[in-house]
């Protein structure tokens, strides 16, 4: 059930967000070595760059993967972890090298492959990985990562991340998450404004269409969206 949490503004969506990431990383900390947080690109960068500043953890102890990524090399600016690079790591006390990246330089197929291999390190080879906290986007046509509408990733069961040179949404060639990873995570969280999403909002919280950002249900954890007025103004909190 997802609990859907409704603020007056931009910067109080912002707060909201850090103040349940800061929650979950420190009740993971308390009993467990690592934090992994999964990112998404778009809004969600200037969010956690106002954000995440303000919150007290043990930064050293994060480590920040890719729900999904543009094959494109990192100064590229269609880069995700591009933006995170120049937005991000500045303000807060992390590394680089707490960043899972993929390898920009292969094909698209090549690197999901080795960004599976990556994320094998962190979680045991033979179990899907249960991430502790991922952080989704919803596009205009209701995509989530990099899964978008109709597209045959949707019903991907067998591997942990999937290539795709498709997109309908450029650049072509990404790779993303999939779905049995998603729904395994312990904690997903959408963070959304603007009333240019509300009817997108909707067709998802309210009318339960099968778009991909509505197919977001974690099996054994929890779900959140996060919405200002503008997005939220034909559904309600709970």
């Amino acid at each position: 059930m997802a609990k859907i949490i409704i603020e007056t503004d931009v910067p109080a969506v912002v707060k909201k967000l850090s103040a349940i990431i800061e929650e979950k990383a420190n009740e993971v900390l308390a009993t467990q070595e690592i934090f992994k947080i999964g990112l998404s690109g778009g809004s969600l960068v200037g969010f956690l760059a106002e954000g995440l500043p303000g919150i007290s953890t043990d930064w050293s102890k994060w480590k920040f993967f890719f729900c999904d990524e543009r094959v494109v090399p990192y100064d590229n600016n269609e880069s995700t972890f591009g933006a995170y690079k120049a937005n991000l790591i500045e303000k807060i006390p992390i590394t680089e090298d707490q960043f899972i990246k993929i390898d920009p330089y292969l094909s698209a197929e090549d690197a999901a492959k080795d960004y599976i291999k990556k994320m094998s390190v962190f979680f045991p080879p033979d179990s899907l990985p249960k991430f502790d906290v991922l952080l989704l986007g919803m596009g205009p046509d209701g995509h989530t990562c990099s899964l978008f509408p109709d597209h045959r990733l949707l019903e991907e069961m067998s591997v942990w991340v999937s290539p795709i040179n498709d997109s309908p949404k450029p650049p072509p060639s990404r790779i993303t998450l999939t779905f049995p990873v998603i729904n395994n995570a312990s904690t997903c969280i959408f963070a959304i404004t603007g009333s240019s999403k509300a009817d997108m909002i909707k067709r998802i919280l309210k009318d339960k269409e099968g778009l991909p950002a509505g197919r977001v249900q974690p099996t054994n954890g929890s779900l959140y969206w996060i919405l200002d007025r503008g997005a939220a103004k034909y559904v309600n909190s709970n």
